[in-house]
């Protein structure tokens, strides 16, 4: 892997990093990713039986999981180096969870709120908007750039594509890229 290549993916996860820790304490635990779920059971209103909210929460704490493994560290908590190290093996190892996968599906259903098989611009919007708190004004451009068939629609196919660019692609400008803001 080349030095580029390692920039472009650090960067990727140091911004994910710093959207997932809540309090700012520079360190990632369980409670992060606890919020995580909270914040897309909250803003898609979902009962805490929801498939989904159960299906996000399951993947949240397998992930997790996975995570503490990876960065081999004896506590529970990660710092920001230690979260880029335990992502980049976490990804790369499926023998137990395929983070792009898992995530990207039980993200994805809960995006796609009218069950089309289709994330739309609004659905889209609604996700930045009341899950990561933001009204992007490159929303517009975000949207564009995932729907890399150009059809009106994210579908389940581009948007797992755009999870693995976001922890695997060294392009910059790959769609996966733009999940926190452009690289």
């Amino acid at each position: 892997m080349t030095a580029a290549t390692q920039d472009v993916i650090t960067s990727k996860l140091d911004r994910t990093f710093d959207s997932m820790d809540a309090n700012h304490d520079g360190y990632l635990d369980w409670t992060d990713y606890q919020k995580l779920a909270d914040r897309y059971i909250s803003a898609y209103k979902l009962a805490k039986d929801d498939r989904r909210a159960r299906a996000l929460q399951t993947f949240c704490q397998i992930y997790w999981l996975e995570l503490l493994r990876h960065a081999g560290v004896d506590g529970d908590r990660l710092t920001k180096d230690a979260f880029i190290t335990a992502n980049r093996l976490a990804v790369v190892d499926t023998s137990r969870l395929n983070v792009t996968e898992g995530g990207g599906h039980a993200i994805f259903d809960i995006i796609d709120d009218n069950g089309d098989n289709e994330i739309s611009k609004d659905e889209f919007a609604r996700f930045l908007r009341d899950v990561w708190k933001t009204d992007t004004a490159d929303a517009s451009e975000m949207f564009t750039k995932l729907d890399t068939d150009g059809d009106g629609a994210i579908s389940r196919q581009e948007f797992i594509r755009a999870v693995r660019e976001h922890f695997l692609s060294s392009d910059p400008d790959a769609p996966g890229g733009l999940f926190f803001g452009h690289v």
